[in-house]
């Protein structure tokens, strides 16, 4: 069996340069990513919001989607 040896610095600068072509080859995905982690976020703070505010009925609810309110 065969070993290659490689320095530590140029496992680095390979694997930068891999991150790198990743990213700009798969834009796509980097925003459907934080697009993902936005949206908890602001799903995260709705849920608190609504922690500290009265109770309404399901009803009402439904009525302001449905815009009779």
């Amino acid at each position: 069996m065969s070993y290659i040896s490689v320095d530590e610095d140029r496992i680095k600068e390979i694997f930068k340069q891999a991150i790198i072509e990743v990213l700009q080859d798969r834009q796509d995905l980097i925003y459907d990513l934080f697009a993902e982690v936005l949206e908890d976020f602001a799903l995260v703070n709705a849920i608190k919001e609504g922690e500290s505010t009265k109770s309404v009925s399901r009803e009402y609810v439904f009525k302001i989607l449905e815009g009779a309110i």
